[in-house]
């Protein structure tokens, strides 16, 4: 009785990785539309005197709910493309606003390192979006943040 024996040879600098990095990622219509079942990582209330009037509700009745997507935090200092974040404004009687910001890679806005800037309705329905949103409101607040533009979770 012979036995035979076979060997599977495997290219050791191939990657099994299945779900690479993506390259770009746009934000659409649908993308914003579940943010309250995200993971909510700060609820920040009062007046922020940093916020100035950039942000609806600024004062002592408001409430800033923050929700990130898949609950993402920041690897190696940076935020992966794809990261979603928005901010619920509202106050003791009404919702305000929201904001929110998405890391799109691919070379879009790289003097602020791929984020794009968003105002939504209270649905997350996109009102408005660019990389000079609010004539570079955004930019020029987020880009005093610690870690790649984002002030609420390092």
């Amino acid at each position: 009785m012979g036995l035979n024996f076979m060997q599977a040879c495997k290219d050791d600098d191939t990657t099994d990785d299945p779900t690479p990095e993506p390259q770009e990622f746009v934000a659409d219509s649908t993308s914003f539309t579940s943010y309250a079942s995200w993971s909510l990582d700060a609820e920040l209330m009062g007046e922020d005197p940093a916020l100035g009037a950039a942000h609806a509700g600024n004062d002592s009745n408001s409430v800033r709910k923050v929700y990130f997507m898949d609950g993402q935090a920041p690897v190696n200092g940076e935020y992966p493309i794809g990261t979603i974040i928005v901010k619920e404004t509202s106050n003791d009687t009404a919702f305000l606003a929201n904001t929110a910001m998405v890391k799109r890679g691919a070379g879009f806005n790289s003097a602020n390192d791929g984020w794009e800037w968003f105002l939504l309705d209270q649905n997350g329905a996109i009102l408005n979006r660019g990389a000079d949103l609010m004539g570079g409101a955004c930019a020029g607040c987020h880009s005093k943040a610690s870690v790649d533009w984002v002030f609420t979770k390092n």
